[in-house]
């Protein structure tokens, strides 16, 4: 997810998908432009003050100008902290913008995508979304003020300067590109280091996520000394990129000074000796002395800021990268929302040829399947690991999209319907789904169980965990309901984590039940107790069970058995499927 690519003064993907920001954008410019006013003004007023002291002008004669002076100067300051707000506030707009976009995308995309990327996806997107979009504050806030006065002072002061002088605005012309050139020079060689800079700071992010979530994991099999180094060397490569990037901006400064102070020098002494030799008034020779500078300032803190705000381009680049990542095929959005409305009690579900493959697989998880899902169909769907049941239930949680068949929903009032054509909001309020692992998330007890259900009452959520047996120990536990579970819920025990799952689904009250072997990491007893909760659950709805064993509360349902991605006669052990199996694919 590292932004690659030309790195451009300005973005204009950047600016077209900050639509809620072009309003305070606006105003940093208008202010810009009236700073650009100010700082004439300044200049004529100053210049005019000092040559009239140097005349020995009384100071009765010099009040107007001096007062004058004082409110432009005060004048300046209220523009400058005007355009400064308006541009942070462009900044937090935009940031927001794109983290809903970011994170809504992703949501879109499902966890096939998030899976099937290179590196560690999670841990980067979770970097994007915080420590690399506030980059954007300097960007906003600083480089396009910065980039505005850089267009908008130059040409004012040259025909300010060519109105009073014309040999000095002749100076100033042919020296003032160098200030540009320098900085797209030292640019191009701080575009690559900030790249690979931003590259080490996701890596860093996804996989200290990683090490963290599997940190029990590697203190039982003796591995979290090797993953400290590991994180140890990552931080040491990110911190030698940061000082890299650091050396090339100062070095870029330096280059930027030298030029603006040798073209300023040029002008100040061609500017003496006329000025000696009574070729040029003191007054004009103050006016284009104090306006030169100002003529190469705005240029060199655009080239500065450029290097500052870099990382936060760098990172909004790999946001728009997200942004513009296309759906898979069938998830582009719905064709006729209007016309489809699922019902599961009592609507049928048909897979036609179905085949899924995931990129970077020479094979496909599930290659030519059709399957006919009833109203009231128990699903028992058993096979070797990698043989694709949980891609089965990827494609009926609208997690990822057939490549090649199709996914239709008929019954009555309801004519045939590809799945595409659903809104997956509307086709996931059908289905409860119950996991290997819940996630739990840090909150409440009640609160997580009210996933199942946002707004659901308090009564709702204590009936639903009385059915799925969890009342007992939640009442045990200090506050009960209102007890917090901890990050992932370290705080209960498996066992009682996946209580709260089924919780979860007796509380949605969905006809569809999909369940992914909810009892295969836990205890016998524990396994036992929700085995029961999950019979309670099954009764009155469709389930697809996926399960590396039968049930013996199953003894009615259908059982189907998958070997590398197809579908085998239901009546084969699963002693005689040894070998059948492949690498199991990327998770859904």
């Amino acid at each position: 997810m590292t932004a690659g690519g030309r790195t451009r003064p300005v973005d204009r993907r950047l600016l077209r998908h900050a639509g809620a920001a072009r309003g305070y954008l606006a105003v940093t410019v208008a202010l810009g432009l009236a700073g650009t006013g100010l700082i004439l003004a300044q200049a004529g007023l100053l210049a005019r003050a000092l040559a009239g002291a140097a005349a020995g002008t009384s100071v009765a004669a010099l009040r107007g100008p001096l007062i004058a002076l004082a409110l432009v100067l005060l004048a300046r300051a209220a523009v400058s902290y005007g355009g400064e707000v308006a541009a942070l506030r462009a900044a937090a707009t935009v940031k927001s913008q794109l983290r809903r976009g970011v994170i809504g995308k992703a949501l879109a995309l499902g966890p096939a995508w998030l899976a099937g990327g290179p590196g560690h996806r999670e841990g980067e997107l979770a970097t994007l979304a915080t420590r690399g979009l506030d980059g954007l504050d300097a960007y906003f806030a600083r480089y396009l003020p910065q980039l505005v006065l850089a267009a908008a002072v130059p040409l004012a002061v040259l025909t300010r300067v060519a109105a009073a002088d014309w040999l000095s605005a002749l100076i100033i012309a042919v020296t003032l590109p160098l200030v540009p050139v320098f900085a797209v020079l030292t640019g191009l060689h701080t575009r690559a280091r900030t790249q690979r800079q931003w590259a080490l700071l996701a890596r860093l992010g996804g996989h200290f996520l990683d090490v963290v979530e599997g940190l029990p994991t590697l203190r039982v099999f003796g591995r979290a000394r090797a993953q400290e180094a590991e994180v140890s060397r990552l931080t040491d490569q990110y911190a030698a990129a940061t000082m890299g990037t650091l050396r090339i901006a100062f070095l870029s400064a330096l280059v930027l000074e030298l030029a603006a102070a040798l073209a300023t020098a040029l002008v100040a002494v061609e500017v003496g000796l006329r000025l000696l030799g009574g070729h040029l008034s003191y007054q004009t020779a103050l006016l284009v002395l104090l306006l030169t500078p100002e003529a190469f300032l705005p240029l060199r803190s655009a080239g500065a800021q450029f290097h500052a705000s870099i990382e936060g381009v760098t990172a909004a680049a790999g946001a728009l990268e997200v942004l513009e990542t296309p759906l898979p095929q069938g998830r582009a959005g719905p064709a006729r929302p209007a016309a489809v409305r699922p019902d599961l009690r009592r609507h049928t579900i048909t897979l036609t040829g179905v085949t899924l493959g995931y990129p970077g697989r020479p094979e496909p998880a599930l290659a030519g399947l059709d399957l006919e899902i009833q109203p009231g169909d128990h699903l028992t769907v058993t096979g070797p690991s990698g043989a694709g049941k949980s891609s089965l239930l990827a494609l009926l949680l609208r997690f990822a999209a057939p490549t090649a068949g199709t996914i239709q929903l008929s019954g009555p009032g309801l004519a045939p319907a590809d799945l595409a054509d659903i809104p997956a909001a509307a086709w996931r309020d059908q289905l409860a789904w119950v996991p290997q692992r819940t996630h739990l998330f840090d909150d409440t007890v009640a609160g997580n169980i009210a996933l199942g259900r946002p707004g659901a009452s308090p009564d709702d959520i204590r009936h639903a965990a009385r059915l799925a047996g969890a009342d007992g120990f939640i009442t045990a536990l200090d506050d009960g309901y209102a007890t917090p579970v901890g990050e992932r819920g370290h705080r209960l025990s498996a066992g009682q984590r996946q209580k709260i799952a089924v919780a979860r689904a007796f509380l949605r009250d969905a006809p569809f039940l999909l369940l992914d072997e909810p009892a295969a990491h836990l205890d016998p007893f524990s396994a036992a107790a929700v085995q029961e909760a999950l019979a309670a659950l099954m009764a009155g709805r469709t389930v697809v069970h996926v399960t590396h064993l039968a049930l013996p509360y199953e003894t009615d349902s259908r059982r189907l058995v998958l070997a590398r991605g197809r579908l085998v006669t239901a009546t084969a052990g699963l002693g005689d499927l040894a070998g059948l199996g492949e690498p199991k694919p990327a998770p859904a």
